[in-house]
């Protein structure tokens, strides 16, 4: 049988000592990059060469042979083997391997160069990640391999954790189903059967960000920065068990606690610890909660200690470290740059004198027997303790000269929990979970069956109350409308002989503690107004003497005796749309409705605007908590039908979070918050001339015909919509 002819002749290779070899100017590579010539160096002295030299024969004038090789392709490794030679870590002779193409051939020294640099095939990037995988579980750590490819630890640590996500979506994005953006995002989480959950649920939808994945790794866990987890320390947390989800692809802040439960137990854990150590004091009762609501003391009398004297060490400490400071500061005053050393000694005097002069409060014993501690922590997660509070059930009984003593002999201290409610009481205790006094709980969207039903009877209650506080501000700052508030009550009372309730004013002054509020409303604009307010009133009254009181009051003028009159008044408004009782109890039907009517007159009197007050239609204070047709319906208002259109196809968690965004600075209000007077008016306006009163009353202008380009819609909702309206109609 005759042998095939052989139409490919390969180069012969050969080895060919260092000092015969010279770099070639056909070599196409000028420019550096990729591994520097010193780090190839340091890799071919490890590991050795791993692919040869392509060279030529150098050809004299004649054309004959003169022992030496240039060489076309390889250029770096020729250099890196040149400083191996000058750094006597190579012999001059040592044989390299070449292959040697005939100096004669057709294919030009430049095409070589070209071929060798351009036809390689890069790595990709999963086998990267599961050759750095492979290194790791044959014993090399996470340095050995970096410093072995040159890289950054950090670069072989992110390349592990992708090489971590589940088996099935690797094989998505080695078949290019999903970008590396979007694999890295997986990695938040080390939760394989969750990372495919996650997967499947969004791969047929438009939003597949890797944002929106990171935020569906992680919407059940905790960042680090909350204040329960900055409470309970991250160390702390961890040596409990907890684990901690790390993004190593972009800043995450700390990261993510995958274990809720396991951080509020030891944040209650924690809270009963520091009430513990305060049983030692004599209190009657200490109360702990991981979040106190606005208005926790209503009720409550205050017990003011006086603070414990310094002892004459630390008097003579305190005048230490002042005389120090004053050196300081007047040697330095008049400076145009304080040194660093200067400066941060002026600081530590300064906190060293802070902590002598924050002394610890004494009190009455017979007081503390009769009273209380409120023990949370503030939203930087620092402890917070409240002293001294009675509770009216301990006040002393006015009966005889002892009566005060007998009140103070108060039982041992004891501890109680409060919202959400853990009771700790020494021997068998037990755990009742509520949320804002009511049982928690939980609802699932499956019976979100697309109808606009009526909102659920706690969120109207927390709007209102919302509302309430909202009024409440207005009116303490409204002398005049105070005063008819206060009329309209006593005449009523005085001329209608009725003791129906109903009234919006609770005239004793009593003030409404608002059982059903959002847990951000103590930190609210008008919150914060209203306490600004009452702090400035309670600084400038002698609250103490009653007759000192008296005078003062009497010295007041009319202005400032209005003002007064008005923020006290404000404190007894009630606009809470509560439960009825048909039987007696509470507020009755008429009562209720009396109650709204006159809350929508004083709304107009103070011309109340709930968007000034600083209320917007979060995802988690309103949108998440109520049903998809409601969520679809406030951006319809709001932003037109493109607007709702583009987002009615969304799961009900990311509707919500959407529609914020949307809803953001729009104005929008639920019914509950609109002014009603300002609606009716809309009502009877013409078309295009009651934008301005719609704004005010929460109802966004007519937005039928406005197109979607109207909208400003994130990357993932605007890519693939058509330019021409036309089209837009057609795809509908």
């Amino acid at each position: 049988m005759a042998k095939a002819a052989q139409n490919v002749t390969l180069s012969p290779s050969r080895d060919i000592p260092f000092d015969r070899l010279v770099l070639s100017q056909s070599n196409v590579r000028r420019i550096k990059s990729g591994v520097s010539v010193e780090e190839l160096a340091e890799d071919i002295a490890r590991r050795g060469l791993l692919q040869s030299l392509n060279v030529r024969p150098v050809l004299d004038e004649a054309g004959a042979e003169t022992g030496k090789f240039e060489i076309p392709a390889g250029g770096r490794r020729f250099q890196a083997l040149s400083l191996l030679v000058k750094q006597k870590r190579l012999a001059k002779t040592a044989p390299i391997p070449c292959i040697v193409r005939d100096a004669n051939s057709a294919i030009l020294a430049e095409d070589d160069s070209l071929a060798e640099n351009m036809q390689r095939v890069a790595l990709h990037p999963l086998d990267q990640f599961r050759a750095f995988q492979a290194l790791r579980e044959k014993g090399q750590g996470e340095e050995a391999i970096a410093a072995a490819f040159f890289v950054t630890p950090q670069i072989v640590k992110q390349r592990l954790k992708l090489a971590s996500v589940a088996p099935a979506l690797l094989d998505v994005y080695a078949e290019d189903g999903m970008t590396l953006e979007q694999l890295m995002a997986f990695t938040v989480t080390s939760d394989a059967a969750r990372q495919v959950q996650v997967w499947d649920a969004i791969k047929n939808t438009w939003n597949k960000e890797p944002y929106a994945i990171r935020r569906m790794l992680t919407e059940t866990s905790v960042r680090a920065a909350d204040r329960r987890a900055t409470f309970v320390g991250i160390e702390a947390y961890e040596a409990a068990g907890g684990t901690v989800a790390r993004d190593l692809f972009q800043g995450d802040d700390g990261g993510w606690l995958e274990d809720p439960a396991l951080l509020d137990r030891l944040a209650a854990e924690k809270l009963r610890a520091e009430a513990q150590a305060l049983v030692s004091e004599g209190w009657k009762w200490i109360e702990v909660a991981t979040d106190l609501p606005y208005g926790f003391s209503y009720g409550l009398r205050r017990v003011h200690g006086e603070a414990a004297a310094m002892s004459e060490a630390e008097t003579v400490e305190h005048t230490k470290l002042l005389s120090e400071y004053r050196a300081l500061d007047a040697e330095w005053s008049e400076a145009d740059e304080i040194p660093e050393d200067i400066d941060a000694r002026l600081v530590e005097l300064a906190e060293a004198m802070e902590a002598l002069e924050a002394r610890p409060m004494i009190f009455d014993p017979e007081e503390t027997a009769r009273a209380g501690v409120f023990v949370t922590f503030d939203r930087d997660g620092k402890l917070v303790v409240h002293r001294g509070f009675v509770r009216p059930e301990d006040e002393a009984p006015i009966q005889g000269p002892d009566a005060d003593v007998a009140a103070g002999q108060g039982g041992d201290p004891h501890l109680t929990g409060s919202e959400p409610t853990q009771s700790y009481v020494d021997g068998a205790g037990s755990a009742v979970i509520t949320s804002g006094g009511q049982p928690f709980v939980t609802t699932s969207e499956d019976d979100d069956d697309g109808v606009l039903k009526p909102l659920s009877e706690r969120l109207v209650m927390e709007l209102t109350a919302h509302r309430t506080l909202a009024l409440r501000e207005a009116v303490g700052r409204s002398p005049d409308v105070a005063l008819t508030l206060l009329l309209l009550k006593l005449v009523t009372d005085t001329f209608r002989n009725s003791s129906a309730t109903g009234s919006c004013l609770e005239a004793s002054v009593r003030q409404v503690y608002m059982t059903a509020q959002a847990p951000e409303l103590k930190d609210s604009a008008v919150a914060k107004a209203i306490d600004a307010r009452h702090a400035a009133w309670e600084a400038e009254l002698p609250l103490g003497d009653d007759t000192a009181l008296w005078e003062r009051l009497s010295a007041l003028d009319q202005a400032s005796r209005l003002a007064l009159l008005a923020h006290c008044l404000s404190f007894g408004v009630n606009a809470l749309h509560e439960r009825v009782n048909p039987y007696g109890a509470g507020i009755s039907a008429s009562g209720l409705t009396r109650r709204m009517k006159h809350a929508d007159m004083l709304a107009k009197a103070v011309d109340l605007d709930m968007v000034e007050a600083g209320w917007e239609p979060t995802a988690e204070g309103y949108l998440s908590r109520v049903p998809k047709a409601r969520i679809i319906e406030a951006v319809r208002e709001a932003k037109g039908e493109g607007a709702a259109q583009l987002i009615d196809h969304l799961k009900k968690g990311d509707m919500a979070v959407e529609a914020e965004r949307l809803l953001k600075g729009t104005g929008w209000l639920p019914e509950v918050l609109r002014r009603a007077d300002l609606v009716a008016l809309l009502g009877e306006t013409s078309e295009g001339q009651g934008d301005d009163i719609g704004d005010e009353a929460g109802i966004a202008p007519e937005a039928e015909g406005m197109s979607s380009d109207t909208v400003e819609l994130p990357a993932f909702l605007v890519a693939d919509l058509p330019a021409d309206p036309a089209q837009m109609i057609a795809a509908e």
